[in-house]
């Protein structure tokens, strides 16, 4: 047998001095600068055009304000956590652990031997009761324990998180997906980032479930026509090439801010008849309080 490599890690306390200390004190203070000038202009551009600012756009307003007077000493510091601090989704994908589907074997195995058990007989269907109970129990705590540690995570690494009001229950109504979303637990999870952000003084903003997030390119604005559910990367007219899920993170943080400063949803405007512009040409509107 091979050995496994075990990888360590080190902790080292940093005991920087006065004059060391400055420096990442400045540079906090550039940090909360940029974030802040990038969100209003983000939340303004979103308000007054319904426009989508993206990195591009900010990275070039940053360039714009380390010349201007008043921000000028933004250039005393490295531009790398500057650039950082441009309020868009990392790209992270958390694939569903399927904890359901590890135990599916033997949660069947149990509830047959179970459904063989005649309801007299006491001890015996007592015993496969239980066991189809313990099964259960163990997949019910895989999952908390794994939920636990993500939106831990989540909140502690995230000042505001942006999320879907995702309406689980007609989601389940799906045959093929039903299954994949209750292992998933959806609701849970959205639960415990309510809560756990609360704790921690974060931010948790709920984007309208009519929100076109998938269909608009996070780039250009530009919405595809169609977007089936099995496309999960496409290319828009402006060139660039789109992970589905990504892209729809991009466009929810980028929609976001607009919904914290007003306090309402966000919805797609809906083509009129009488203007004989098509649904499918869907532009991100404010839902008026």
């Amino acid at each position: 047998m091979t050995a496994r490599r075990v990888k360590r890690a080190f902790k080292y306390r940093f005991c920087p001095t006065d004059v060391q200390a400055a420096e990442p004190s400045r540079t906090f203070g550039c940090v909360r600068k940029v974030y802040n000038l990038a969100l209003e202009a983000r939340t303004d551009a979103w308000r007054s055009r319904r426009e989508h600012v993206g990195h591009k756009a900010t990275a070039a307003m940053l360039t714009v304000w380390k010349k201007t007077e008043e921000p000028a000493f933004l250039n005393e510091v490295s531009s790398v956590p500057l650039q950082q601090a441009l309020t868009l989704s990392t790209g992270e994908k958390v694939t569903n652990p399927r904890h359901e589907r590890r135990d599916r074997k033997r949660l069947a195995r149990a509830q047959r031997e179970l459904s063989r058990k005649a309801e007299g007989d006491g001890s015996n269907r007592a015993k496969a009761r239980r066991r189809v109970a313990c099964i259960h129990a163990r997949i019910a705590d895989r999952r908390r324990d794994g939920l636990h540690k993500l939106t831990t995570r989540l909140v502690r690494e995230s000042q505001t998180i942006v999320i879907e009001d995702l309406t689980v229950r007609n989601m389940l109504k799906n045959g093929h997906l039903a299954r994949a979303i209750s292992d998933a637990a959806w609701s849970e999870f959205q639960s415990m980032l309510k809560y756990k952000a609360t704790w921690y003084g974060r931010e948790v903003i709920m984007v309208d479930r009519w929100f076109p997030s998938s269909k608009p390119c996070s780039v250009c604005g530009d919405v595809a026509r169609t977007l089936p559910l099995d496309v999960r990367i496409w290319t828009c007219g402006c060139g660039t090439t789109h992970d589905r899920d990504v892209n729809a993170a991009k466009n929810l943080l980028a929609a976001g801010p607009a919904v914290s400063a007003c306090g309402a949803g966000v919805r797609p405007q809906r083509g009129s008849s009488r203007s004989g512009l098509s649904a499918l040409k869907q532009e991100a509107l404010q839902r008026e309080p």
